[in-house]
């Protein structure tokens, strides 16, 4: 079968499947919990996130060092227009349901809305409190690290240093590191074993955007690995499987570190983000080797999963909430693995009808405007009259 559909790789394909996929099997334990499925599957689902930021990282990096690297400029204004119409309608569509009905959260409040409104929710968000559309903290952290980054290289470039954006990424991945462990030694240590401990590590390490920035700084990696160094790109893609081996070893040591209680703990706040970083960055570099397994073979359900992905991930929890209630007015047990099947059901319908309604005509709206404008720099110029 073909890797490639379209511009399309099948290898980003199963692993944005898988994302969501684990991402949804997590949050399905909020509302229900078959049997076993949470032990088995779920517990470590929170790392979706993760992967979801490595991807998103290698692909909008690529756009950035696809011309950094043959020192050409950026536009930067087609940057944000691509991006905005990639995540921006769809958000607020989601949005917007929350404001027109009330009955459509899943927990508790929504965060004030200018916080949602300017992907500032992240900061100081109180789970216990104000737990509806808690999951779009991770589209805050990806619209504030692409809103700095391109900051950075424009202000590198204008000092003639575009070449040297690349080590703004190691810089960043260090920084972490000093970040989280200052807050553990200072404001986590003290509280461990107390009621307040749990709400103070989701607001200092698990939502803010300076504790987890490690998967985004390690997909852009990945993309200027791609670009600066193609030949020893070229070489270790080569070798697909072993890249996925070395993953799935790696991916083990972060479960260790991260595994269960061992997240809250000094080594899985500090240590263990950055090992999830690199472990599922080793995955991707895995699933972009033309000599891997998750390279040559396609899907079409881990295409069709994988395309909704994004409209799963902003409507799943409150699908999931509301097909539980109706469900168990007329009896289901809602931890029974028939209302988990129905509820997944149910997910997938639901982010389709978003994909189709709203997210779809956008991008095509984004390709047509792109291909007018490519057009139109290709265009002849008009004749000069002379003076």
């Amino acid at each position: 079968m073909r890797a490639i559909t379209g511009n399309r790789f099948a290898g980003l394909d199963h692993l944005r499947a898988l994302a969501i996929i684990i991402v949804f099997v997590y949050h399905y334990n909020i509302f229900a919990q078959p049997a076993g499925l949470y032990d088995w599957l779920g517990h470590w689902g929170w790392t979706g996130v993760d992967l979801f930021f490595v991807l998103s990282g290698y692909l909008i990096g690529g756009q950035l060092f696809s011309r950094l690297a043959k020192d050409q400029p950026v536009s930067y204004g087609e940057f944000y227009f691509k991006r905005s119409l990639r995540i921006l309608p769809a958000y607020f569509f989601v949005l917007a349901l929350y404001l027109i009905f009330p009955g459509f959260k899943e927990r508790s409040q929504l965060p004030p809305v200018w916080k949602m409104l300017t992907f500032t929710q992240n900061f100081g968000l109180d789970i216990a409190n104000q737990g509806a559309f808690s999951h779009a903290w991770s589209l805050c952290i990806e619209e504030q690290f692409y809103l700095l980054l391109p900051l950075l290289i424009i202000a590198l470039a204008a000092r003639k240093s575009g070449n040297k954006a690349v080590w703004l990424l190691p810089g960043l991945f260090i920084a972490g590191f000093v970040i989280r462990t200052f807050l553990w030694i200072h404001y986590l240590q003290p509280l461990e074993g107390q009621d307040g401990f749990g709400i103070k590590y989701y607001q200092l390490i698990y939502y803010p955007t300076w504790s987890r920035l490690d998967g985004l700084i390690a997909g852009v990696a990945l993309a200027a690995f791609y670009y600066y160094q193609p030949q020893r790109w070229s070489n270790l893609t080569k070798k697909g499987n072993l890249v996925f081996i070395v993953a799935l070893l790696l991916l083990t040591a972060a479960w260790a570190v991260t595994h269960r209680e061992n997240q809250y703990t000094g080594h899985g706040a500090i240590f263990g983000y950055p090992l999830i970083a690199i472990a599922y960055g080793a995955l991707v570099l895995a699933a972009l080797s033309p000599s891997c397994f998750l390279y040559r073979y396609s899907s079409r359900v881990t295409r069709l999963i994988a395309t909704l992905s994004y409209s799963i991930y902003l409507t799943h929890k409150q699908i999931i909430h509301l097909s539980q209630q109706i469900l168990t007015q007329h009896g289901f047990d809602k931890n029974s693995y028939g209302v988990f099947a129905i509820c997944t059901l149910v997910c997938l319908l639901g982010g389709g009808l978003l994909h189709l309604v709203v997210e779809k005509p956008f991008l095509r709206l984004r390709d047509r405007w792109l291909a007018n404008r490519k057009l139109a720099s290709l265009a002849p110029a008009p004749p000069q009259s002379a003076s």
